[in-house]
């Protein structure tokens, strides 16, 4: 039987170079992007590496929490459809944001690292759990250590510092990744967080040379700041994609769960705050709270 995969923000950067890798290991790969143009191109890439299967784009606008819906429905079907299961889920989206941005009220570094995620995987549980052995990849960040840990709101009070608010949002998601792989256990599907550790994207470029991300006490030693992030996302994509590969495909993974795997590609220890019951607790009730899996009818 085929083995499927459906990685989001898949059209550039470190989401295509994991489509090329889980193609090459014989995935039917579906891309996930905004941009047809680019979705295209993607695609075309796919191919060129003359895989099992060629490669399928959908595109999606995954800040947008209806949309998030909408393809939900479209792959559960299409799964549903073709008879064949849906073996791995990567939610490779992220975005950072250097001035403050809602979207339907939400803050957007929310909605995007972690609700957008949540949501689309929530809504794919009955189509993994019926074709498990199954997988879900959740890309994190080492900027987890940077995050406010308070979540008995969206959004903490006080200013906006992007990098931080990246960070915390990314910590809400890996909270929600290591509770998903404990409410699963035993039911065939495999839940996984992949740091990629860092690489030159389209995210990476430009945002993280603005002062303003960090907090005052960071904007002081900005040049060693900056120096740090330079360094830390100068390397290519593909090399930053092999966690999620792994995750995605490496057979010595089977039967496990809830493991991080780190840049070097090797499982590592989760960020503490990640595991702390507290605060998957807060995180699910803020993620049921503003990506509610039903919608209500409006009157």
């Amino acid at each position: 039987m085929t083995k499927t995969a459906v990685i989001t923000a898949g059209t550039g950067g470190i989401g295509l170079e994991t489509a090329l890798g889980l193609a090459a290991a014989g995935f039917a790969v579906t891309v996930v992007g905004r941009d047809a143009d680019r979705g295209a191109r993607a695609v075309e890439q796919i191919n060129a590496q003359q895989p099992a299967h060629p490669g399928r784009f959908l595109s999606a606008d995954l800040a947008s929490l209806d949309q998030v819906r909408a393809l939900a429905g479209t792959i559960a079907a299409e799964r549903a459809a073709a008879g064949e299961p849906l073996t791995v889920l990567v939610n490779n989206v992220g975005a950072m944001f250097a001035r403050r941005q809602h979207i339907d009220g939400v803050e957007a570094s929310f909605v995007v690292n972690h609700l957008s995620p949540y949501l689309l995987t929530e809504l794919l549980l009955p189509t993994l759990t019926a074709g498990a052995p199954s997988r879900v990849v959740n890309v994190t960040s080492a900027a987890v250590g940077v995050a406010r840990r308070e979540f008995d709101a969206v959004e903490p009070p006080g200013g906006y510092y992007g990098f931080h608010w990246y960070g915390r949002a990314k910590l809400a998601n890996l909270a929600y990744t290591l509770d998903l792989a404990r409410r699963l256990e035993g039911t065939g599907v495999s839940v996984f967080a992949a740091d990629p550790g860092g690489a030159a994207t389209a995210m990476t470029n430009g945002t993280l040379a603005d002062p303003k991300i960090v907090s005052p006490p960071l904007r002081l030693l900005w040049p060693l700041v900056r120096r740090r992030f330079e360094r830390s996302t100068s390397g290519p994509a593909s090399v930053a994609a092999r966690p999620s590969i792994m995750a995605a495909t490496d057979p010595a993974l089977t039967g496990r769960t809830g493991l991080v795997i780190g840049p070097k590609v090797d499982p590592v220890a989760p960020f503490r705050a990640a595991t702390d019951p507290r605060v998957a607790d807060a995180v699910r009730l803020l993620s049921e709270t503003h990506a509610p899996l039903a919608l209500r009818a409006r009157t």
